[in-house]
């Protein structure tokens, strides 16, 4: 990443989109801004950014579609903005692959917030041979979990379900990820065995306080690790 990273900033309100300009220079990022679907997809294939800022509603398209096929060829944190509040909305963009979704009218201060936390959650760790989380502990070389020093035996599945969640921490990973990336496309759907497996994991893995929960479930979307768990 650059010393200044470039954020694609998308929305076809003349007035937002010099708004976000001006809010993003002034946090340090360099903005490359589009009006519409395809300015966006065309200046990301010319460059590619650090991250991007979409528009829900374009005149060429929205920004669903615009997340979804950057997803096919980049890992690249997305924030989606919308005045629409619906859940279902929010549902779809984060399914197509966007990592945050702010409504319309937002803070600028929590816009840069979320912006940068999501540029965090990118940035890898898998190069981390073992991940620790209070009294949890993931020994990746020896496939080994341990809980306040004493080991936990974990299923095949679980263990993949584990590892998947702590090494993007913070990060909200989608029912359809975690079942493509665990058991294969062909289960994407599967959204009962993946509950299923993770109160299984819980009960496993966490304290007995349900408000020092690791795994944090975002009601019909999916799951993410919180590595502070209190």
């Amino acid at each position: 990443m650059s010393e200044r990273p470039r954020v694609l900033v998308c929305d076809d309100e003349p007035q937002i989109l010099r708004a976000l300009r001006i809010t993003l220079r002034d946090a340090g990022f360099d903005v490359v801004p589009a009006a519409t679907a395809t300015e966006a997809l065309d200046a990301a294939a010319l460059r590619a950014p650090d991250a991007a800022i979409l528009d829900l509603v374009l005149p060429d398209g929205d920004g669903i579609d615009v997340t979804r096929q950057l997803r096919a060829w980049s890992a690249l944190p997305i924030i989606v903005l919308s005045a629409v509040g619906e859940e279902e909305s929010k549902v779809r963009a984060l399914q197509a692959g966007a990592d945050d979704y702010v409504t319309k009218p937002f803070s600028p201060r929590e816009l840069v917030a979320r912006l940068q936390a999501v540029l965090r959650r990118a940035r890898p760790v898998a190069e981390e041979p073992v991940l620790r989380a209070g009294e949890l502990e993931l020994d990746r070389p020896a496939r080994a979990v341990r809980r306040a020093g004493e080991e936990v035996h974990l299923t095949p599945i679980e263990y993949r379900l584990l590892t998947a969640l702590m090494t993007r921490p913070g990060r909200l990973i989608t029912h359809g990820a975690l079942l493509t990336e665990v058991w294969g496309p062909a289960y994407a759907d599967d959204v009962a065995t993946l509950r299923t497996h993770i109160a299984n994991l819980r009960r496993k893995v966490e304290p007995d306080d349900p408000a020092r929960r690791h795994i944090r479930t975002d009601a019909g979307i999916g799951y993410r690790f919180v590595a502070g768990a209190s």
